[in-house]
């Protein structure tokens, strides 16, 4: 189907107006391709030395064959519209995605800016089955993950998809790429089991490089603008104030998450600074401001970004409790912070003008902001759909890959690292 000629609700699913716009989306996506440098310092600057290598190759593994399975067919799950095969569950076309000549600015702008987030989803989990995963075992989940990040695109963005027929409020991915990425990590760390003696000792284990860790955090947050601001998919029109109020909210929840974390880290580490309380709390906040970024005040983004910041802390000690080994604390900060996202759409959302633009025409206010319970509602709604989906999808795909092929390495080589055993290194 000519997408020209069709219109869809919510903004990844507009005709791109002008060459602004592509530029504007490119820009964003390459930015947003960066977030895969933060996560892989992130995520090796928070386990041991003798696995960092081993860390930055997954995250390279998630581009290289998250990306290609997305060309082949996540796309087209997601964002396909022939007729009369899309339906609200998924999408069908634009299977590995090609465009003519006169078409192929806005078909490949829009195709590059959803990958950018589809292999975000997949390097989320990787940090939750650090240190204790197979390589060949993760190049098969990062491809099969595919499967499990493309529908609930389709459902909240694509061309006929329910829940965004239903006035579903995500702007910037809370659902599809943090909370499915969160709780495939969540699946896959309980699958694998804690690492070698990881809960013998009372201590947690020490960061590999913190320093790391925080520039990745850095990175992450520079990513995060990108991601937030190129969801707006364009600078025409009124677009371009969508962006503007989109970098605003985002760095003031950032600023509350990390203002949560200096001060938890101060109360709970007896007057220290723990920087891993720090990343947490900046994290947590960025992802909880993700689905609404476009549709809140300053001060409003502040709250979420509080909240945020405090579920993500809060999730990361009572999951480290019950034994739950994430190494990176991506369970905490994309699952409940996701979450949390999604329902502070719910609560915090104006449907204003500019929500016009976006064609969030099915839209209504947050129940503070006067909107009753219907949109609270289809925010919980997706919450639990998006549970329910990724919990069993994963479980599924990691199960299968652990009695096909086995899914953590033998006790010699996990205390050996990974860096040698896979790498030589």
């Amino acid at each position: 189907m000519d997408e020209g000629n069709f219109t869809y609700h919510g903004s990844r699913n507009l005709k791109i107006r002008s060459h602004d716009d592509a530029t504007w989306i490119l820009t964003s996506a390459f930015i947003i391709f960066t977030m895969q440098s933060g996560f892989g310092l992130l995520e090796s600057g928070s386990v041991s030395a003798k696995n960092e290598v081993n860390i930055m190759v997954k995250n390279a593994v998630d581009v290289i064959c998250g990306g290609l399975t997305y060309w082949m067919f996540g796309y087209g799950f997601s964002f396909g519209d022939d007729e009369p095969y899309t339906n609200p569950f998924c999408g069908w076309g634009k299977f590995f995605v090609k465009a003519s000549e006169e078409e192929l600015g806005w078909v490949y702008s829009k195709f590059f800016f959803q990958a950018s987030f589809a292999t975000t989803a997949t390097t989320i989990v990787s940090g939750a089955m650090a240190e204790r995963t197979k390589l060949e075992s993760y190049i098969v989940f990062s491809m099969l993950n595919t499967f499990v990040y493309c529908f609930p695109a389709h459902w909240i963005w694509g061309p006929k998809g329910w829940l965004q027929e239903m006035g579903v409020i995500d702007i910037a991915g809370a659902g599809p790429v943090h909370m499915v990425g969160g709780l495939s990590g969540l699946v896959a760390t309980m699958v694998l089991k804690p690492r070698h003696n990881r809960y013998k000792k009372k201590k947690m284990p020490q960061m590999g490089s913190p320093t790391n860790a925080l520039l990745g955090m850095f990175m992450l947050w520079w990513g995060w603008l990108g991601f937030n601001c190129g969801s707006t998919f364009g600078i025409s029109g009124l677009k371009w104030k969508l962006a503007a109020r989109s970098a605003v909210s985002t760095i003031s929840a950032s600023t509350a998450g990390g203002v949560v974390g200096l001060l938890s880290s101060y109360i709970v580490k007896k007057r220290t600074f723990d920087v891993a309380y720090l990343i947490n709390g900046v994290l947590g906040s960025l992802v909880g401001i993700t689905a609404t970024c476009a549709m809140v005040h300053p001060w409003e983004g502040l709250v979420i970004g509080l909240i945020g910041g405090s579920v993500t802390i809060t999730g990361v000690a009572l999951l480290d409790r019950f034994h739950i080994d994430d190494p990176v604390g991506c369970v905490g900060t994309h699952a409940l912070g996701g979450a949390w996202s999604m329902l502070a759409a719910g609560l915090f959302a104006r449907r204003d003008t500019f929500a016009k633009e976006l064609h969030l025409d099915a839209v209504q206010n947050g129940l503070l902001n006067g909107g009753g319970f219907y949109q609270l509602g289809v925010q919980t709604l997706a919450v639990v759909t998006l549970t329910v989906w990724t919990l069993f999808t994963s479980f599924f795909f990691l199960k299968i890959i652990d009695l096909v092929m086995g899914l953590r390495v033998p006790l010699e080589e996990e205390i050996l690292g990974a860096d040698i055993v896979e790498h030589g290194i």
